[in-house]
């Protein structure tokens, strides 16, 4: 792995590595997400609580953090990647993910090397520094998400799928693609040049690595990001361009779920096409090495794997902006003011919300609710099982009014009792529900 212009680090490998999510056969859907809801860390992997020691001692826990404070936030970023399968030494990066960030260093700069490194592999402790010293938000925002509108981010999706599929079952590679192109003179399979955001070195980040941090950004902002930061940005239009400067908002505001959908489901494009490409890179490298021409690559990092998270349809939808906002008014004003308006009201705009918006499970399972309130179970046990999905896809809440785990708690209670076709009629009755099957 790079972190200088003359530092590099060889992997000959030349197995592709880019993974897609299988559907799961298994009839629970809950799979790994269950040790995290339980706080059963040590069955995640058997270092986890170690680790989270670690971060813990240091004071984290008193960390103010956006919607909450620093040690959760570590941990849930953690638990994202985990649950969209990236690779342990990735997860663990997003569980130490700022620990030597130059504004925010919960270790002590003259012992952090050694306090981190006693907890961390090679591949982890080069990934945290890397994320910490490089300027992420101008590399993944302005150098990368910037650089491409959403329709052509949806027709280079199109393409790049079509390429893909020439690549592996035909051997067919045409590097003049337009989608191609662009992907190439923004981030070249040698890797590009950054400058160190403290002492001005080069800091040279391969192409992996530039896609796993996109990835983990996703996570980051998927985790932390709520209708706060928007009031405080001026992110009315819902691009998320940290444009605005509105330091007199007051946390936590109103509570809204926030406008980043928007700039997430970018981020997964972009990611898809950095992934596809490097997976037709190392389809034609493998091609022309079966004639006796492979030639090993340095500092490439080849033995990082491109996971494809499972969100907006495996990272290849993207949510316009104006729709995000127009359907995120709507499923706060469903939720909000339907007790008073009425239940058949909130449905309507609900299934509005969801037309336009399918890709976050809060709607879903708001809409199940109102279902099994009218004794619609069928109806409802559909509702709350593509709410579940979502929010276990996510592994971070959309509407951060309440937990990750809250949210899936309730779902669970609502699927539980549209196949039991039942629901109670009581408050007292709503109030004593929470056991799940």
């Amino acid at each position: 792995m790079s972190i200088s212009s003359t530092t590099k680090y060889a992997f000959l490998s030349i197995s592709i590595s880019v993974h897609r999510p299988r559907p799961s056969r298994s009839p629970n859907p809950l799979g790994l997400r269950r040790p995290f809801l339980k706080g059963d860390f040590e069955a995640v992997h058997p270092n986890l609580p170690s680790l989270i020691s670690v971060i813990r001692s240091v004071g984290a826990g008193e960390y103010w953090h956006k919607n909450g404070n620093f040690l959760q936030h570590m941990v849930d970023v953690y638990k994202i990647l985990k649950l969209w399968k990236a690779q342990e030494s990735i997860c663990r990066c997003g569980l130490f993910h700022s620990a030597q960030d130059i504004n925010l260093a919960i270790f002590d700069p003259s012992t952090a090397c050694d306090a981190v490194s006693s907890h961390l592999g090679g591949t982890t402790e080069e990934l945290m520094y890397l994320f910490c010293v490089i300027p992420r938000r101008s590399l993944i925002l302005s150098d990368l998400i910037y650089r491409y509108t959403d329709v052509e981010l949806v027709e280079h999706l199109k393409a790049s799928k079509v390429s893909l599929r020439n690549a592996k079952e035909g051997g067919l590679f045409d590097g003049d693609e337009a989608w191609r192109k662009k992907v190439n003179s923004l981030v070249p399979s040698s890797g590009i040049t950054v400058k160190h955001v403290k002492t001005g070195e080069n800091v040279l980040v391969s192409r992996r690595v530039v896609a796993i941090f996109v990835m983990m950004t996703m996570a980051d902002f998927s985790d932390q990001i709520f209708g706060f930061q928007d009031t405080l940005f001026d992110n009315f239009n819902g691009r998320l361009e940290f444009s605005g400067n509105s330091y007199g908002s007051l946390w936590p505001g109103d509570g809204k779920p926030g406008l980043w959908l928007n700039s997430i489901s970018r981020m997964g494009a972009i990611y898809s096409l950095l992934a596809r490409e490097e997976e037709i890179f190392m389809e034609e490298r493998k091609r022309v090495g079966a004639f006796g021409n492979q030639v090993p690559m340095d500092g490439r990092d080849e033995e990082l794997e491109l996971v494809i998270p499972p969100v907006f349809d495996n990272c290849t939808r993207v949510l316009g902006a104006e729709e995000q906002i127009e359907t995120r008014d709507m499923y706060w004003e469903a939720v909000c003011e339907g007790s008073k308006k009425g239940l058949d009201w909130a449905e309507e705009l609900l299934g509005r919300s969801i037309e336009k918006n399918p890709f976050v499970g809060e709607p879903y399972v708001v809409l199940g609710q109102i279902y099994l309130t009218n004794g619609r179970f069928e109806e409802a046990e559909r509702a709350a099982e593509k709410g579940l999905r979502h929010l276990l896809e996510w592994g971070s809440p959309w509407d951060k009014r309440m937990s990750w785990e809250g949210w899936v708690a309730w779902c669970r209670v609502l699927l539980m009792k549209a196949k039991e076709k039942s629901w109670p009629n009581t408050s007292w009755g709503i109030l004593n529900l929470g056991l799940v099957k």
